[in-house]
C-alpha cells in the first residue's frame, strides 16, 4: 500500500493530479482543496495517500494534510457516500468546517456539496457524530472544553432564526457557552453568540 508521494507535480485537472516521483507519474485524484494548495507544474508536493483496490483499477485519492485523509475515511464509512462523493464533500468543506457542520448537524452547509442531497447529507451528520463521539467543535470549543452535548439548541435557533448559518451560530453559542459557564441563561448566550459572530 501506498501511504504517502513526494515528488513535482506534472499536470492537473479538475479533480486529480499526476506527481512525477523519481520518474514514475501517479494519478491522484484529490479535492478542490488539496489541488488549490499544490504548486504549478514543476513545483515539489508530498500528498497523504489513500489506496483503494478493486477487481478493475488501483486508485490514489491524496491529500494535502492528515485531517482531510482521516475525514476522507470517515466520510467512506457512510452509506452512499463513495470516494467521489467524500472528496466533493472536503472541496466544500475543509476539515475544520466539516467539524463543526457535524457537531452542529448542519445538513445545509453539508448539501451545498456536489452530488448530496437533504436526505444524505442527514445521513452523514448523524452517522458521523455517532461514529465520532466526542468530537471536538473546533479550535475554539475545545480551549473552552465544550462538547455537543453541552451547547443550548434555543441559542443557537435563535442566532439561526437572525439568520446565521447553523455551523456558525452553533460555534458562536459554543465559544460564549465556555465563556460563561454551564449556568449561562439563553439570553446571554444569544447577546454573547451575536458579538462572537460580529468580531
Amino acid at each position: 500500500m501506498i501511504g504517502k508521494l513526494t515528488g513535482l507535480v506534472d499536470s492537473s485537472g479538475e479533480d486529480w493530479v499526476i506527481l512525477d516521483v523519481g520518474g514514475v507519474g501517479y494519478l491522484v485524484f484529490c479535492s478542490g482543496r488539496t489541488l488549490g494548495l499544490l504548486p504549478p507544474s514543476g513545483g515539489g508536493a508530498t500528498l497523504w495517500i489513500e489506496t483503494h483496490v478493486r477487481e478493475d483499477h488501483i486508485h490514489l485519492f491524496g491529500f494535502a494534510d492528515p485531517a482531510e485523509h482521516d475525514w476522507f475515511k470517515l466520510l467512506n464509512s457512510v452509506q452512499g457516500v463513495g470516494a467521489k462523493m467524500a472528496l466533493a464533500v472536503l472541496t466544500t468543506l475543509p476539515p475544520h468546517d466539516l467539524v463543526r457542520a457535524i457537531a452542529a448537524q448542519d445538513k445545509a452547509s453539508l448539501s451545498r456539496a456536489n452530488g448530496v442531497g437533504p436526505k444524505l447529507a442527514g445521513r452523514i451528520a448523524s452517522e458521523l457524530k455517532d461514529k465520532a463521539g466526542g468530537i471536538a467543535l473546533g479550535p475554539v470549543a475545545v480551549a473552552n472544553g465544550v462538547r455537543a452535548g453541552e451547547v443550548s439548541e434555543d441559542a443557537i435557533s435563535a442566532l439561526v432564526n437572525l439568520g446565521y448559518r447553523r455551523a456558525e451560530a452553533f460555534a458562536a453559542v459554543a465559544k460564549a457557552s465556555g465563556d460563561l459557564g454551564s449556568g449561562a441563561s439563553v439570553e446571554r448566550l444569544i447577546k454573547a453568540g451575536l458579538k462572537e459572530l460580529a468580531s
